[in-house]
């Protein structure tokens, strides 16, 4: 297979090396994406290919990621790899949860259940990989935790130095204590999101740096395997929809890009209807999508939400991600505060927890098969992010009623589970109990 980079936007197209440093187009600065050209084997032999990988103990075939690297060919010598054994993430129905977004039933794709916690290993293996066949000796992100926590595990697994940049007082400590022990150097900068990107760029490109954020296209690929071993683990039975937290758009361009490769390559029948859902205070996506066609997305200048992982006023990949959303259908959503903090609590009843942003997912839900938007009876997937231990201070402020709202409103502890302190006493502890 022949693989290259080549420019998103339709009216330029132009084509670069797989092995260029590039996250943006030079002549029209459109975000880029590898593309590969040449055989590939029919579906029924890929389906079996990655079935029996299964069974092979070796670490490439281990990978959730890389066992279905025919769909990313773009490495020329798969040693390059780094692998934590990233993907094999499962599908957790959850009943509760179904309930409460008034469905029939619904079903979880959990990747808190990566090496790192959230599904940013599934991009990251990649793009540490493109990281080492390019001979870098640092990589960088800027990072409201979830990508800190991945890029700090697959630097230091490929001995590479991982250098971190976060909103000064912006990030949960759960994720960046990940970052710390993995031995990434870290910069807290008084600045947001958005304007430390820009800035990272300038230094990445100054002091020849790779940069592992979502723009980087590597990542988008290695995120693509998320939809593939969704498909696989359904023996390759379309859901109506898959349902996704909105924050740098990233996954929502890398799911839409693999779901659309997997229909032209005969994997799938349909395309599955995507629904994204953003932080009400951090939502330029959804108000993008409500503009007429043609229209630019509006930076929110000052985004605000206690979900950290989805707290990006100005994402990179909005031009993709309205692209993937268009062509399957799909449609945006937004979710308050308390909306993603009772969502988040129920999650938590089926046993299975989650990040806030990750709850995001099954406040939208609610809303969309209430507005008749998503039927009662449809077959819908929802994406979990991130594990429910990122960010276990939010989750004790709401069960004990002190989860302020970042206007420092206290939320209502709706499905709060206080602690409760007693006495060394078994006969007053039995009748509280009793």
């Amino acid at each position: 297979m022949h693989a290259e980079l080549i420019c998103f936007e339709r009216s330029c197209r132009a084509r670069y090396a797989i092995t260029a440093v590039l996250y943006n187009c030079p002549q029209c600065g459109g975000l880029l994406e590898a593309t590969y050209t040449g055989t590939m084997p029919a579906a029924e032999d890929l389906k079996r290919t990655w079935r029996a990988r299964r069974l092979d103990n070796s670490p490439l075939e281990q990978s959730g990621v890389w066992r279905y690297r025919e769909l990313f060919p773009f490495l020329d010598d798969y040693r390059h790899v780094v692998t934590l054994r990233e993907g094999n993430t499962p599908l957790l129905d959850a009943p509760i949860a179904a309930r409460y977004g008034g469905l029939g039933r619904l079903t979880f794709k959990h990747q808190g259940f990566n090496p790192t916690g959230s599904f940013k290993d599934n991009g990251m293996t990649c793009g540490a990989a493109q990281a080492v066949r390019l001979k870098m000796q640092r990589v960088a992100c800027v990072s409201t935790g979830n990508t800190s926590a991945s890029m700090a595990a697959y630097a230091a697994a490929a001995g590479l130095q991982p250098v971190i940049f976060i909103p000064h007082g912006n990030i949960s400590y759960g994720k960046l204590a990940q970052a710390l022990e993995y031995g990434a150097r870290t910069l807290q900068v008084e600045a947001n999101f958005d304007q430390i990107l820009a800035l990272v760029r300038v230094l990445a490109e100054r002091l020849g740096i790779y940069l592992l954020n979502s723009i980087n296209p590597f990542r988008i690929e290695g995120q693509k395997s998320i939809m593939v071993e969704l498909m696989d683990q359904r023996d390759w039975r379309v859901p109506d929809w898959v349902v996704l937290p909105g924050g740098n758009l990233g996954n929502t361009s890398a799911f839409g890009k693999a779901l659309r490769e997997m229909k032209a390559l005969g994997l799938i029948d349909r395309l599955p209807r995507l629904a994204v859902v953003q932080a009400e205070g951090s939502a330029p996506f959804y108000d993008l999508m409500r503009q007429p066609g043609g229209a630019r997305l509006r930076a929110v200048g000052h985004p605000e939400t206690l979900a950290t992982a989805i707290k990006i006023g100005d994402p990179v990949s909005w031009p993709k991600a309205i692209e993937e959303v268009t062509a399957s259908g799909g449609v945006v959503e937004k979710a308050t505060e308390q909306e993603i903090a009772d969502a988040k609590a129920q999650i938590g009843l089926c046993g299975i927890g989650c990040e806030p942003a990750s709850a995001a997912t099954l406040a939208g839900i609610r809303k969309l098969v209430a507005a008749g938007t998503i039927d009662r009876d449809a077959d819908v997937v929802a994406v979990l992010t991130g594990n429910v231990l990122k960010d276990p201070d939010y989750i004790y402020r709401y069960h004990t009623g002190q989860l302020k709202d970042p206007h420092g409103e206290t939320l209502a502890s709706t499905y709060g589970n206080q602690p409760i302190v007693v006495p060394n006493d078994p006969d007053r502890i039995a009748a509280l109990l009793g």
